[in-house]
C-alpha cells in the first residue's frame, strides 16, 4: 500500500537527459516528495511487484503514482500499463503516461489499457516542470483513492 505519509513518485524513463530533465522539473515546481528512478520496463514491472533485484522492497516503497515513459527497452510502456492493470494488486494504482509521444495511436491505445493520464512532455522547461508540479500536485495531494486492499506488500 502506499505510503500517505511520505508518497512516493516512481519514473519510469530510460533517457538520462528525459530522467534529469523530470528530476529537476520536479524539484523546481516545488514537489519534496521521494522519487524512485527505474530505467527500463523490466525494471518497472519488477519494482512494482517487489521481484528481482526488488524482492526485499518495503511495503512502504510502493509507488502513490508512476510517471511511464512508452518507448522503453525490454518491455515497452504499454506492455507495463497492461500487466500492471491486469494484476489485482495494482489495477487502480495511478498511472501518469509522460511521453514524447503525440501519435493518436499511442494515445488510444495508452487509454485503452487503463492509464489515467496521457502528457505529451512539452519541449519548454517550464511549462515542462509547471506539468509536473500539477500532476504531482493532484496525484498526491488533491486525489483521493481508496484502500487498495491486496496492494504489494
Amino acid at each position: 500500500m502506499p505510503n500517505r505519509n511520505n508518497p512516493l513518485i516512481l519514473l519510469v524513463e530510460d533517457n538520462l537527459n528525459d530522467e534529469a530533465l523530470a528530476l529537476r522539473a520536479l524539484r523546481k515546481s516545488g514537489v519534496t516528495h521521494r522519487v524512485v528512478v527505474v530505467r527500463d520496463g523490466r525494471e518497472g514491472l519488477d519494482y512494482l511487484f517487489s521481484q528481482g533485484s526488488y524482492s526485499s522492497r518495503r511495503a512502504c516503497d510502493h509507488p502513490a503514482v508512476v510517471l511511464l515513459d512508452l518507448n522503453l527497452p525490454k518491455i515497452g510502456g504499454l506492455d507495463v500499463l497492461r500487466s500492471v492493470r491486469q494484476d489485482d494488486r495494482t489495477r487502480l494504482l495511478p498511472i501518469v503516461i509522460l511521453t514524447s509521444s503525440s501519435e493518436e495511436r499511442d494515445l488510444s491505445a495508452g487509454y485503452e489499457l487503463g492509464t489515467n493520464s496521457y502528457i505529451v512532455k512539452p519541449v519548454d522547461f517550464t511549462q515542462f516542470a509547471e506539468a509536473l508540479g500539477q500532476v504531482a500536485e493532484y496525484w498526491l495531494t488533491l486525489n483521493r483513492f481508496p484502500a487498495l486492499a491486496g496492494v504489494m506488500a
